[in-house]
């Protein structure tokens, strides 16, 4: 009778200790099924009762689900545990042998190797992939950056993401060997063998505005001609291409499936509109303005958000089943510096860095289009809101293109972008006294975490970038973050995780509890910043909340 008595703490305390046991089994027999009490048992329930080792036990007086008794220990099925306590766990076998691993958490936490420095990578960006997000309708042909469908199915461009994107491939170039190169055409040392379809024409000419040689081209408005150049490379899908292109003209390349069962064909066309994608073909709008553009394309990214349009399933590995296999160009105009390589990091970080710039509002601001819901009992963010977030984005990224190109004007621009953070709506106070940089500035203020640090981490590179020993604004903004979050930092201790914003103080409704990904990235902005100030909360704050991530828990009295 004992044993029916247990309650769903005790049970945990013994899973932690190794008392219960999680058998094997259990996990492959899929889940088992917990119901109201009252409501019965189900028939596998039965047939094991009849074998005489299932006990049905009571959870907390609210659930009745069915376990197994072995010997003096109670044994439940993980499928409970897992969907009760929100912990994971699988089975892996190593040389041949099966286990069963638990964790707590599916976030990882990432210590710092140095002091961060803003002239490096942007803390762990390098492991951020943002165009494969779900949430990104594509990268844009005329900008080069992504287009968000977060808030709005339209799509349209959102600051913060697009800092993202370019802090991503920022340091991606710094942790990532040389990718491999393939020259295709430079129109001297490389000038292979276009081939002209009928009513077609090709020659070659010297260009004043890019000083170097290119390929001239002319094709009837009849579909099959154009001018074509067969290639056959694998492994590597970013094309960078100078293109000149009239009216009603494109460039397409062709991607095959190695074992020719398929064939995508990306169309790169003189048009305004963002994607369409039909069949097998997939367009992607790069602008009518006739003008020499630099076109850089992850040839996979842009076929997997075609499939994605077209509804098809998510394919694993498309870089391992395809090759770049053609290229050709219709109507007319002129291409330059064609060539396929594994990456072109730097290329896609400076189109994040120009559409900063040009995207700038006079005050200094990036104005976000969409409308944004963020919690009960408070209005809706109307398009045109800022975020403070993507303020300290926006300087992080133009604070990194002015050291790397030497062009003042990144650097007017990352200064300008000061001047919404030092003021309201985006500059709150907690009970009148300590600054925050508001992710989103509502009105009572939420007090975001993550958002706060990553704008705090914006004041800090241009503060660096500017010369540490020079006075600056950015840097008085900083120190007050920093005294801010060392006074505030407690307040997002659960004890067993963090918060992700103050609401429950502010709005006084239900704490917002940060789910494990954004529980650590509170720990690894933490460690960062432990290593520009030695204060003791922060590194004995990240300590402790990276052992929330295994399942430690505060002292109880």
């Amino acid at each position: 009778m004992m044993l029916m008595r247990l309650n769903m703490r005790v049970i945990l305390a013994a899973l932690c200790g190794g008392v219960l046991l999680i058998t094997i089994y259990w996990s492959r027999c899929g889940d088992f099924t917990h119901r109201p009490i009252g409501s019965g048992p189900g028939s596998a329930a039965s047939s094991g009762s009849q074998r005489g080792e299932d006990l049905e036990c009571i959870i907390n007086g609210e659930y009745s689900v069915w376990c197994r008794r072995h010997r003096d220990e109670v044994l439940v099925p993980f499928s409970f545990i897992r969907k009760y306590f929100e912990v994971y766990g699988k089975l892996t076998s190593v040389d041949g042998v099966e286990k069963f691993e638990w964790s707590h958490s599916y976030g990882k936490v990432y210590h710092p190797k140095k002091k961060y420095d803003p002239r490096g990578t942007f803390t762990t960006f390098e492991n951020y992939n943002v165009e494969v997000r779900d949430r990104v309708k594509c990268i844009s042909g005329v900008e080069g950056v992504p287009v968000s469908t977060q808030w709005e199915p339209r799509g349209y461009f959102y600051p913060t993401q697009v800092a993202q994107f370019g802090l991503a491939h920022y340091s991606k170039n710094l942790t990532e060997p040389e990718p491999r190169v393939t020259v295709l055409d430079d129109g001297d040392e490389h000038a292979p063998g276009w081939t002209c379809s009928q009513d077609a024409t090709m020659t070659r000419e010297y260009d004043s505005e890019l000083k170097a040689k290119v390929m001239e081209f002319r094709t009837s408005e009849q579909a099959p001609s154009q001018v074509w150049l067969s290639v056959n490379i694998s492994q590597d899908f970013v094309v960078s291409v100078d293109l000149l292109l009239k009216p009603n003209s494109s460039m397409m390349i062709v991607l095959q499936n190695k074992d020719k069962k398929e064939t995508v064909y990306l169309h790169y066309v003189t048009s305004t509109q963002l994607i369409y994608a039909q069949d097998d073909h997939i367009y992607y709008g790069i602008g009518v303005e006739q003008k020499w553009r630099r076109l850089t394309r992850d040839l996979i990214i842009d076929m997997q958000k075609g499939w994605a349009l077209l509804d098809r399933p998510k394919r694993k590995s498309p870089k391992n089943k395809f090759m770049v296999s053609g290229v050709a160009v219709r109507g007319a105009g002129r291409v330059g510096h064609l060539r396929v390589s594994g990456s072109e990091h730097m290329a896609q970080f400076f189109a994040a860095a120009t559409w900063l710039l040009r995207a700038q509002a006079e005050r200094g601001g990036w104005p976000i289009p969409a409308r944004r819901r963020v919690a009960p009992r408070l209005s809706p963010l109307a398009p045109g809101w800022y975020s403070a977030m993507s303020q300290g984005h926006g300087i992080s990224v133009l604070s990194r293109a002015y050291h790397r190109s030497g062009d003042a004007a990144y650097l007017r621009a990352a200064r300008r972008a000061l001047r919404p953070l030092d003021a309201p709506p985006l500059k709150a106070l907690w009970m009148d006294r300590y600054v925050w940089y508001e992710e989103y500035p509502t009105k009572p203020p939420l007090f975001v975490l993550n958002g706060f640090i990553y704008t705090l981490l914006g004041l800090y590179d241009l503060h660096v970038i500017e010369g540490e020993n020079s006075i600056s604004p950015a840097k008085k903004m900083f120190d007050e973050g920093m005294v801010s979050l060392k006074a505030l930092l407690p307040l997002f201790d659960t004890g067993s995780g963090s918060f992700y914003d103050l609401r429950h103080f502010t709005l006084g409704v239900s704490p917002n509890i940060a789910r494990w990904d954004y529980h650590a990235t509170h720990v690894n902005q933490l460690y960062l910043l432990a290593g520009l100030d030695p204060d003791p909360i922060l590194i004995n704050t990240a300590r402790r909340w990276q052992g929330y991530m295994q399942g430690k828990r505060a002292a109880h009295n």
